[in-house]
């Protein structure tokens, strides 16, 4: 793999560096066109003259600008679609001035006459529809994202690897788990083990993400972590590469940063019905507009109700969802947005821990199936409640200062009792078909505060823009987590019994039975620099974490962990105004070891990761089209290998893992009707050293690709109808440490397709009605999505949902 790696690698690179290379090369022809092309600006309040000066260069305008005019005035900010005289007038908003063009095309800076208030020409392309990174997209191509720096910022300009599912995306897809949400995405594996109704198995180049939602990390704990409801989101990024240099402790993959559907103040409502294969039922409803007429309060309503089966029998998938929310504008600078969520999850385990023979080993008995619940539905349960309640709030001090905060208390209970058969090879399925089973409870609690607090100045030194951000957080977490072993009577895979007598142990027996509170401070700093077309970023953060775990299986015994870290990041771009963008970043992780050990005397320091990222994007200006490239080297130090000396297995934190790789990426919304989103990745990762030195990675395949278009029409006998069909490719993987032939799981491609109708184009009584139909796996492919040398997991078959939505 090292040499096919190189031999795209190097082409790769010197495309970047030609690419780097043309638009020097057709300056002059752009010149000539500057004037008249609209181009995406990001300009913070700053002096006037320096804000006019640059608009006016980088247009290629000729601007007569009497100095005294603009002496002491600030520049209003320049946010969003502009021609360059369109970002002149939007510059000079408030300032008393206003712009006046001659015959000849040049423009000049006059005051404008006492008691006249001008109405400027409206030049910015859907301003009503103006994007903000923590609101909704119209289409698939987002153009802004606080992924990474916390801070508005153009994706184009942001010198990371970000991706983004736009709530039509989603809603295209028939999306209905994060899982689903990131498949159309590069860098991130999901579904590992197959749809799993508990939780997202995600890996992000080679590690399982960190979940934010609305600027907070999410709880993580074993089994009780909260499972996001999609519906209930405007838009999912996915940022590659480690962060914590922002976020605190992350790992060096990536992370997930959500957005929750918002309170806006124009009026409507939707409601949705679904029914699909194996019984699913659901109903997705949403609501939002003003409470008064000044709309001085906005509420908002999401939530879902789901009652459906599952592939496997007598597993169901019940979910009931509710998210209120409410917004108070309390004046033109200040906002207070109360965020609410409620979810039950009543489901089991559909992943099944299927015995790798009959899966992967061929035996007399035939094929272990899909469908086979080897466990006890009389017995089993997963029954998980998670609320949390929280707000953001903001508020502009003066022109150059604001604030944020975002708070959030979150409460996750879990319930659960499984069976599973043994594990091979210690627990063998005989010739016939009978295989012994264990059992596992779990009794999981998570309480979760987090807050951080930040201060934005926009301003200027000279001719420098800074985006300048102070932050502090803190979150505090406490675990209470018990988790028993037993055992369960035999069962044949082939004719699984059901009903038979399962004692559950004592708690004395608990193998796992602590309480571990954890609290987490850090500080951070990032600037944001703009000097013409270069852009420069650099942050840094110091991170305290204290740990404490007391082991209650243990007498008591406890464990303390007091880690510190310092993480950086620094990058660096130019802006071209043909629209690409190359960039070169570095970044660095950190994260505790999570969990605890059944030995109190165990203590690990945490991972440490860092990056050195290469890319490139290109949006042409005016276009929803967004083409991104990146190579990238990762690594990550402190990890836990186990070593034999003398025969005798020594684990120690000398291992080190080391991923490279390469991701392309295009999303466009290349007309009105046709969308289209293509992902590319190749990826080689390696254990350095310890017993599975020169090994990759678990779960993380070599390469993938997935191409996914929608076309509607709207015009002609078809008005109204639309078809999308996607393909997603993944490469083998291994799912143990040791790469073993019992690991590997093979390559697999499988297709998507979706039919919509929108019933309003049929007759005018019908506006706001829709129908779709969603298929996952169209063909009905029979692959395993991972082997762990223990078990094997079935991916997910086909699947077909229709949905009829009203919307009004």
């Amino acid at each position: 793999m090292s040499r096919s790696l190189d031999t795209l690698l190097r082409p790769s690179l010197l495309a970047v560096a030609i690419a780097l290379c043309t638009p020097l090369a057709s300056s002059q022809l752009i010149a000539a066109e500057q004037a008249s092309s609209v181009r995406a600006y990001n300009l913070p309040a700053a002096p006037l003259s320096t804000t006019l000066n640059q608009i006016a260069s980088q247009g290629g305008l000729t601007l007569s600008l009497n100095p005294s005019l603009a002496a002491g005035k600030t520049s209003a900010p320049v946010n969003g679609q502009y021609d360059a005289a369109g970002a002149l007038r939007a510059a000079l908003r408030g300032t008393g001035l206003q712009l006046e063009q001659s015959s000849a095309g040049t423009y000049t800076l006059v005051a404008m006459p006492e008691g006249v208030m001008a109405l400027p020409e409206t030049s910015v392309i859907g301003v009503e529809n103006y994007e903000s990174a923590w609101g909704p997209v119209e289409g698939y191509t987002a153009t802004r994202t606080a992924a990474g720096t916390k801070t508005d910022t153009a994706i184009v300009e942001a010198p990371r690897s970000i991706s983004v599912a736009t709530r039509q995306q989603m809603e295209d897809r028939g999306v209905h788990s994060l899982d689903d949400a990131v498949r159309y995405m590069p860098g991130i594996t999901a579904s590992s083990y197959g749809s799993d109704t508990r939780a997202d198995w995600l890996r992000v180049r080679g590690f399982e993400p960190t979940q934010f939602l609305d600027g907070l990390p999410l709880p993580k704990g074993v089994y009780a972590n909260p499972k996001q409801e999609t519906w209930n989101l405007d838009r999912l990024a996915l940022l590659r590469g480690p962060a914590s240099s922002v976020y605190g402790q992350t790992p060096p993959g990536g992370l997930l940063d959500m957005v929750s559907r918002r309170p806006s103040d124009v009026q409507s409502s939707e409601i949705q019905l679904q029914y699909g294969s194996d019984n699913h039922r659901q109903i997705n409803f949403a609501s939002t507009g003003k409470i008064d007429d000044a709309g001085q309060f906005l509420y908002g309503l999401s939530g879902v109700v789901r009652d459906s089966g599952t592939q496997v029998d007598h597993v169901d998938n019940k979910r009931y969802n509710i998210a209120p929310s409410l917004t108070w504008n309390i004046d033109d600078d200040t906002k207070f947005t109360l965020l609410t969520q409620f979810t039950r999850d009543d489901t089991g385990i559909t992943s099944q821990f299927l015995p790798v023979q009959g899966t992967k080993i061929d035996m007399p008995f035939g094929k272990v199936s899909h469908h086979k619940n080897l466990g006890d539905p009389d017995w089993e349960y997963y029954d998980r409640t998670y609320y949390a309640l929280g707000y953001a709030f903001e508020h502009r001090l003066n022109d150059v200062w604001q604030f944020k905060q975002n708070l959030r208390y979150t409460k996750s209970d879990l319930s659960f009792q499984g069976i599973t058969v043994g594990s091979y090879p210690f627990t063998q399925v005989d010739n016939d078909g009978n295989v012994g089973r264990s059992t596992t409870i779990v009794d999981e609690d998570i309480s979760q505060f987090a807050v951080d607090n930040n201060f934005q100045a926009d301003f200027a030194t000279g001719d420098i823009r800074h985006t300048l951000l102070l932050g502090l957080d803190h979150q505090r977490s406490n675990t209470n987590y018990t988790s028993i072993f037993g055992s369960a009577p035999d069962i044949n895979v082939n004719n699984p019994i059901h009903g038979q007598p399962i004692v559950r142990p004592a708690r004395s027996t608990a193998f796992y039975d602590y309480n571990q509170k954890t609290y987490q401070t850090g500080l951070y700093v990032q600037d944001q620099m703009a000097l013409d077309q270069w852009r420069l970023t650099l942050g840094g953060r110091e991170d305290w974490v204290h740990t404490g775990t007391k082991f209650i299986n243990k007498a008591d015994a406890t464990n303390t962990d007091r880690d510190k870290a310092f993480s950086g990041n620094a990058a660096i771009s130019y802006v071209f105004d043909s629209g690409f963008v190359p960039y070169l970043s570095y970044a660095e992780s950190f994260q505790p070891t999570s969990g605890a050990d059944a030995s109190s005397t165990e203590s690990l320091k945490p991972t440490e990761g860092k990056q050195w990222e290469l890319g490139i994007k290109y949006q042409p200006p005016g276009s929803k089209t967004l083409l991104t490239a990146a190579v990238y080297d990762l690594t990550q130090k402190n990890v836990s290998v186990s070593s034999f000396v003398n025969g005798v297995s020594i684990t120690s934190q000398t291992g080190e893992v080391k991923v490279k790789g390469l991701e392309l990426e295009a999303v466009s919304d290349v007309t009105d009707n046709l969308k289209v989103i293509a992902a590319y990745t190749l990826a080689k990762s390696e254990v350095q050293n310890g017993a599975d030195k020169g090994n990759r990675l678990q779960l993380m395949p070599n390469q993938q690709a997935s191409l996914w278009a929608d076309y509607t029409w709207h015009s002609g006998v078809l008005d109204g109808f639309g078809i999308g069909a996607g393909a997603r490719y993944t490469g083998n993987t291994y799912g143990d440490k040791a790469n073993t032939w019992l690991g590997k799981a093979d390559a697999y491609t499988v297709f998507d397709a979706a039919v919509h109708y929108d019933l309003g184009r049929l007759d005018n009584s019908l506006k706001g009605a829709s129908l779709a139909l969603n298929a996952t796996n169209l063909l009905d492919k029979d692959y395993i999505s991972t082997c762990d040398s223990f078990y094997c997991y079935y991916g997910d078959q086909r699947s077909v949902v229709a949905s009829a939505t009203y919307k009004w």
